[in-house]
């Protein structure tokens, strides 16, 4: 069972060594994580850019095609060095396939304002939350959720009796089974894999029916701003809009103290695999 494999550790599974890695199936959904693929892309743009007071900033990856297990070439590039920021390109794929492509900005601390601009959500903290990653759980049929304590703090479990359609949004806590630390803080690059955790937010929407579908990542974008010595990270998802096989949806990121991490958004590539699509109208939930 899944549940009784030991975690995987997402630093050692996305570290390139003389650009490749072999990808292996530890954080599959039906195909790796388009998250943790490109947690691989920065790692490698980060060993580029190899000054530490450059941090993540802001990433976007286009998703050529859908990046499966096995060899995989990692190309980081620098294409800027600033006073301030370093600004790189990345082309991570198999031999001979397109793969995706990751533009990120690295930055060095500047002086500037501090301005708290919104209060956390109104959410249970993650021991008061249900735990969806208990032996048995439905989630763990995905190898990816094996690595991760997650735990539900608005929404139902989209599994459960008594599931039902609600808005279009969800919020769960995250927390990596096999810390995710650099210099006593969370990995900044460790955000990627569980941004990228937005279907939710629609299968919430339409709620319970026949309908069933898979969500690859036509694009992934993720903005940093600040750091925590937490482990558990706040996701609440936004659904956006669903339309014609595309979906987009947002999110933001807090720690279990209300810090603000990060925000990002990603447009989604919806196929079918049983029943109707359905026509919902949420916005009024």
């Amino acid at each position: 069972m899944l549940a009784s494999m030991p975690p995987a550790d997402l630093r050692a599974d996305t570290t390139a060594t003389a650009g490749a890695l072999t990808l292996g199936t530890a954080w599959d959904f039906l195909l790796p994580s388009g998250g943790v693929v490109m947690t691989a892309a920065l790692r490698a743009a980060a060993a580029a850019v190899d000054d530490r007071s450059a941090r993540l900033l802001s990433a976007t990856a286009i998703f050529h095609e859908p990046v499966a297990p096995g060899p995989i070439m990692v190309a980081p590039a620098v294409v800027r060095r600033g006073g301030s920021a370093v600004q790189t390109r990345t082309h991570l794929h198999a031999p001979g396939a397109l793969g995706c492509e990751v533009l990120a900005t690295f930055a060095r601390d500047r002086v500037g304002p501090d301005v708290i601009a919104s209060a956390p959500p109104a959410v249970p903290p993650p021991d008061d939350c249900p735990d969806l990653t208990v032996t048995g759980s439905p989630l763990l049929r995905a190898r990816f959720f094996a690595n991760l304590e997650v735990r539900l703090a608005e929404g139902t479990p989209l599994w459960a009796p008594g599931f039902a359609a609600g808005p279009a949004r969800y919020l769960r806590w995250f927390r990596y089974r096999v810390p995710q630390t650099v210099d006593g803080q969370l990995d900044r690059l460790a955000l990627p894999p569980i941004a990228d955790t937005m279907p939710a937010a629609l299968t919430q929407a339409i709620g319970p029916g026949d309908y069933r579908f898979y969500a690859p990542s036509v694009d992934l974008t993720l903005h940093v701003v600040d750091d925590t010595e937490r482990e558990w990270v706040l996701v609440a998802a936004t659904l956006g809009r669903a339309r014609s096989g595309w979906a987009t949806a947002r999110f933001e990121m807090w720690d279990d103290r209300g810090c603000y991490l990060a925000a990002g958004c990603q447009t989604m590539y919806l196929r079918g695999v049983a029943g109707t699509p359905p026509t919902v109208d949420a916005s009024g939930r």
